[in-house]
């Protein structure tokens, strides 16, 4: 089957929050979007001080999309509207639905707000089609040991799966739309294979490390865009390398984004901000 073509690279460009380091590819000069893939913010990594602020997400709305944050370093506590409630550490992952409305906080737990120390954190939306943006909110958060660890070539590449099948295994997470999810740690040489890629959009990115993407160099903190067109993906790493990488089918549906509601119209964005303001999102149950 054909190879996936590298289309292009995308550096993250810095964009600080505060005190918190942020790279973000995506969206970026070249890249509106890799359908239905939204956004990407790249938080650290960093050391934190003892008796720091920590992260500054408290509470903010989200509608029409999901979010998928990777837990690299550090902690993350995170509390919604509609009652989840967790603490996720390194290696970990939250799933969040935002679906038809929810009022969440991502914030530093008070041990590390006390202690400080490394964080790493990266936040990935992923777009839903118009028949599910007002699906009911849900949350799914994962510890390291609660996400498979898949090993390849000689155990030089580790497969996270987080979503989808891969290696005769599940990941934790149903996606409501079939988006397949991991992360993939390589050793220096590590390959790893990927096929049954046509037709979808894969969303590659570079945390740390150089790979080979079907023999095509791509450096750290780059995003890497691939055809639609192609089946298969080889990775191959130059020396100890962190991927993002997930695949879906693209939605092909009008964007319109405003802040933190992502829907299809105007209209609908009028609809959102109308209805947090009115309170409906306090719950996870507006509509």
């Amino acid at each position: 089957m054909p190879p996936k073509i590298v289309v292009a690279q995308h550096a993250a460009h810095r964009d600080d929050i505060g005190d918190l380091v942020t790279r973000r590819p995506l969206p970026g000069p070249g890249v509106e979007q890799v359908d239905p893939f939204l956004f990407l913010n790249h938080h650290g990594p960093q050391t934190y001080p003892p008796n720091n602020r920590g992260l500054p997400f408290g509470p903010h709305p989200h509608r029409g999309f999901e979010t998928v944050t990777f837990i690299l370093a550090g902690a993350l506590a995170h509390r919604d509207s509609a009652g989840h409630e967790s603490v996720i550490r390194a290696g970990g992952v939250q799933w969040m639905t935002a679906g038809s409305g929810l009022v969440h906080a991502e914030v530093s737990p008070e041990p590390f707000l006390r202690q400080g120390g490394p964080l790493e954190i990266l936040q990935l939306w992923v777009n839903l089609p118009a028949r599910l943006k007002m699906t009911r909110p849900r949350y799914i958060g994962l510890q390291a040991e609660q996400i498979p660890a898949l090993t390849c070539d000689e155990d030089r590449v580790t497969v996270h799966l987080i979503s989808g099948a891969w290696g005769g295994r599940t990941g934790p997470v149903p996606s409501l739309t079939g988006v397949f999810m991991s992360t993939i740690a390589l050793a220096k040489g590590g390959r790893a294979g990927f096929g049954s890629l046509a037709g979808r959009s894969v969303f590659l990115y570079i945390v740390r490390g150089e790979v080979k993407v079907n023999g095509v160099s791509a450096a750290a903190e780059h995003l890497v865009e691939l055809d639609p067109a192609g089946d298969t993906l080889e990775l191959e790493a130059g020396g100890d390398a962190l991927l993002v990488f997930g695949h879906a089918d693209p939605i092909g549906e009008p964007v319109v984004a405003h802040g933190p509601f992502v829907m299809n119209t105007r209209q609908e964005i009028v609809e959102a901000i109308s209805d947090y303001q009115a309170g409906l999102f306090d719950h996870g149950d507006a509509r």
